[in-house]
């Protein structure tokens, strides 16, 4: 089966040359996913209201950080051009313009901390619910730093196409935060039980041991000699201005999509514990799905930019294509699991002791969940054409109309829920049919071809 799937598609920019690209990052992302659903599966096992902080405080955490993730993010495309360009020596130059600009975020986010406890009360979370969202967010912004520069060092490799160093520092965060979301948040080897505060600190723990293994394989002898590293360790305004100018859309679109969705949780989160619980167990699934796509994502970036920086547009759109097909495969399995064992997929994160909102939360989830399988197949499509117009520098587009359709949302889900008083599972799918829409844009943008034109390696940034 999976001798025919690549049969065909070996050419430059087919499925065999992305798909090796993006297997390891895949794993990385599931790797990631996996992190993110332990924490929220284990502390659903002691209590709803610590999985639903979880996943408020995660997303808010998200919110701070998001735009200077976005911003980095971007050095993945500066990273893969200059090397498809002949330009090795430039690649960790880009790199270490986004190092800079990582260590000049973190004490802007520790400043923001507070805005975010005022979000909460303002959003009205229910009051089982806030102290522990507090908690949870105030470990995680201080250990953020070790997330943003596993984050912007995973890009260089991305972008040189070694994307199984990636892999492999991501496996090694999930192994030691998954440990640590045993011992720490059910107290084991003789510890406290610390709940979601164990979960925080197995979070940064992770994303501390994948940190150090990048940084030790980015100065090491290989590295070094390869690409001039140790002649990159200073400030490039010209690379830093076209860091700025194509990654700050990227950013802005990340970091107001993220608003977005937290307000969208908030709102959901609002109507009561049951609702709580289950739209954070649809969520947490929706996350499961929707975390190896975005390295689906990360690869077509890489390569798309490859190919744009040297010179093949056209190899570069069949590259795009290549990823709609490998991602409409995955997400078809997906899909059936949505639609015919949803209720099996909800009871995972039962609680250890009987729990009547939890038992309340079964069917909304359940229903939340069918809806979601249409989602699914709209986002393989998304993170494709996404990543592709990212790779080729069409940034501001993309930021445009992401951007206007999260934010069209939220009215049309305030309005469903507190107004119209429409049941939670119908406000979500008016909610999917507007995503449906922006999928359709970004095929429009996508088949007129302008993003062909850009030239991100001419000297003008534009």
């Amino acid at each position: 089966m999976i001798r025919k799937y690549f049969s065909g598609h070996d050419d430059p920019g087919g499925i065999r040359e992305l798909f090796t690209l993006a297997l390891p990052m895949i794993i990385s992302t599931a790797c990631d996913g996996l992190m993110t659903f332990t924490d929220r599966l284990f502390l659903a096992k002691v209590g709803s209201e610590q999985m639903n902080a979880a996943m408020s405080g995660g997303v808010t955490l998200q919110v701070l950080i998001f735009f200077f993730v976005g911003l980095t993010g971007y050095s993945t495309a500066l990273v893969a051009q200059f090397f498809g360009a002949g330009e090795k020596h430039n690649a960790p130059k880009a790199a270490f313009q986004a190092i800079l600009v990582t260590l000049a975020a973190w004490p802007v986010i520790i400043l923001l901390k507070p805005l975010t406890f005022l979000f909460f009360e303002v959003m009205n979370i229910p009051e089982s619910q806030i102290g522990y969202q507090v908690q949870y967010l105030n470990i995680l912004v201080w250990g953020s730093l070790f997330g943003m520069m596993r984050y912007t060092l995973g890009c260089y490799f991305t972008g040189i196409g070694k994307t199984r160093i990636v892999m492999t520092a991501t496996i090694v965060a999930l192994v030691v935060n998954v440990l640590l979301d045993y011992v720490l948040i059910f107290g084991k080897l003789g510890l406290p039980q610390m709940g979601i505060r164990g979960a925080a600190i197995a979070t940064i723990s992770g994303a501390f041991s994948a940190m150090a293994i990048l940084i030790a394989v980015y100065l090491g002898k290989t590295n070094r000699r390869q690409f001039a590293v140790t002649r990159s360790f200073r400030f490039e305004q010209w690379i830093m201005k076209k860091l700025f100018y194509f990654g700050t859309p990227a950013g802005l679109e990340m970091f107001l999509n993220f608003l977005a969705f937290s307000i969208m949780i908030s709102l959901f989160h609002s109507q009561g514990d049951a609702v709580a619980t289950a739209s954070t167990i649809m969520f947490n699934w929706d996350l499961i799905s929707f975390i190896p796509l975005i390295g689906m994502e990360i690869a077509v970036t890489s390569l798309v930019g490859r190919y744009m920086g040297a010179g093949q547009p056209e190899v570069a759109q069949h590259a795009a294509i290549s990823a709609i097909k490998t991602g409409i495969f995955y997400s078809a399995v997906i899909l059936v699991l949505f639609l015919f064992v949803p209720e099996s997929l909800v009871r995972v994160f039962s609680p250890q002791a009987p729990d009547p909102v939890f038992e309340e939360a079964v069917s909304i989830a359940v229903s939340m969940i069918r809806i979601a399988a249409l989602y699914v197949l709209a986002e393989a499509v998304m993170l494709a054409l996404i990543g592709a117009l990212r790779g080729a520098g069409d940034t501001h587009f993309t930021m445009v109309a992401s951007v206007t359709v999260h934010w069209i949302t939220l009215p049309i889900l305030y309005f469903a829920l507190n107004v119209f008083g429409f049941s939670v599972p119908f406000s979500w799918f008016l909610l999917v049919l507007f995503f449906l829409v922006f999928c359709w844009v970004l095929v429009i943008r996508f088949r007129s071809g302008k993003w062909k034109k850009i030239r991100m390696l001419h000297p003008e940034v534009t």
